[in-house]
C-alpha cells in the first residue's frame, strides 16, 4: 500500500484538504497520515461548515502538530512523500529554511532531505518579490510548486469544480490516477 502525508495549513482554501481526503479515501490504496496545523484549526473553523474532526475522519493517521517524535519526522519511516493542501507561504518559507519547529514542516523536511515528493499548494495572491523568492528556493530544492489555478478548458460549473481540479492535478504529482477534473483533449 502507498503511504502519504497530507499536511493542511492555516492558508485560506481549507476546502482543497479536505477534498484531498475525500478523494484518497474513495481512490482507495493509499495510507494517508494527516497533520493540521494550529492555524489552520482556526482557519477551517472559519472557512467550513465543519470541524477539524471531520478532515481527521478521513484519514488513515492523525498526528498532532506538535508531535515532533510522530513516524513522520523520520525518513526511516517510508512514505510516496507530502501533499501540503493547502500550503501558507509562513509554511513555505519554514519549509524553505528547514525551520522544523512544527511536525508539519519537519515531515515536509524529511521528504526533501529523503528526496521524496513534495508538493505545495501554495495560497497567496498577490506575490511579492520575497514569496517569489522563497518559491524560487523550494523549487530549487526539490519541492512541487503548484498553485489552484482553475483550468477555464473545463468549463468548471462551481467551486468544487475549480477546487477538484488543483486536487486532482496534485494527486496526479503522485501518479495517483483519478478522474476529478475535465482532462485536456485535442479540439474536434
Amino acid at each position: 500500500m502507498r503511504r502519504i502525508i497530507i499536511g493542511i495549513s492555516g492558508a485560506s482554501g481549507s476546502a482543497y484538504g479536505y477534498m484531498a481526503l475525500q478523494a484518497l479515501r474513495a481512490i482507495g490504496g493509499v495510507e494517508t497520515h494527516v497533520v493540521i496545523s494550529d492555524a489552520a484549526r482556526r482557519t477551517i473553523e472559519l472557512e467550513m461548515e465543519m470541524t477539524t474532526d471531520d478532515f481527521e475522519a478521513l484519514a488513515d493517521v492523525v498526528h498532532r502538530g506538535d508531535d515532533l517524535a510522530a513516524a513522520i519526522s523520520s525518513g526511516s519511516f517510508v512514505t510516496d512523500g507530502m501533499l501540503i493542501i493547502p500550503c501558507s507561504m509562513k509554511s513555505a518559507s519554514a519549509i524553505a529554511y528547514s525551520i522544523n519547529d512544527t511536525l508539519l514542516i519537519r515531515a515536509a523536511d524529511v521528504c526533501l532531505k529523503e528526496k521524496r515528493k513534495l508538493v505545495l499548494v501554495v495560497r497567496e495572491t498577490p506575490l511579492h518579490l520575497g514569496h517569489l523568492r522563497t518559491l524560487a528556493r523550494l523549487a530549487e530544492i526539490g519541492a512541487v510548486i503548484l498553485p489552484p489555478i482553475p483550468a477555464m478548458y473545463a468549463a468548471p460549473q462551481s467551486v468544487d469544480d475549480i477546487v477538484a481540479h488543483t486536487v486532482g492535478k496534485a494527486l496526479d504529482q503522485f501518479g495517483i490516477t483519478n478522474d476529478l477534473f475535465k482532462r485536456w483533449r485535442t479540439p474536434d
